[in-house]
């Protein structure tokens, strides 16, 4: 239950990221980021493994970019359902799920599901010796 969380709060700063960096994304106080986070995750918990599965032909065909205008439609229908939350636009869009994304992804794959940090150490084993 705590991972959730954190992947929560992962995405609301992932969120508030792109608001500062990507013009275009504006959100009017925290309490319509905070929503923003919330829903955008929600969206992304629900709707978005629905979208990928009735669109895998242009999913291939596409290389996976087809993901990244899926995730720029949610993004724009997160700022259709939250007041506060705006997007100018597709271009704003595409560039904030892109951004999102990567910030979410990176993040997300230090976090185990019980929500502790995860550290990967690989060590090498020692040379066989052979007679």
């Amino acid at each position: 239950m705590k991972g959730i969380f954190l992947r929560f709060f992962i995405t609301g700063v992932a969120v508030l990221l792109a608001a500062h960096i990507v013009p275009g994304i504006q959100i009017e106080s925290m309490a319509a980021g905070l929503a923003a986070a919330i829903v955008l995750a929600l969206l992304n918990a629900i709707i978005r493994p629905l979208l990928y599965l009735f669109s895998i032909p242009f999913i291939v065909v596409t290389l996976g970019l087809f993901m990244v205008l899926i995730n720029a439609l949610l993004l724009e229908l997160t700022a259709w359902l939250v007041k506060g939350f705006s997007i100018d636009g597709f271009w704003p869009a595409l560039w904030g799920a892109l951004l999102i994304s990567v910030v979410s992804t990176i993040l997300n794959l230090l976090i185990s599901d019980e929500g502790h940090v995860e550290v990967v150490v690989h060590r090498p084993k020692p040379p066989k010796i052979i007679n």
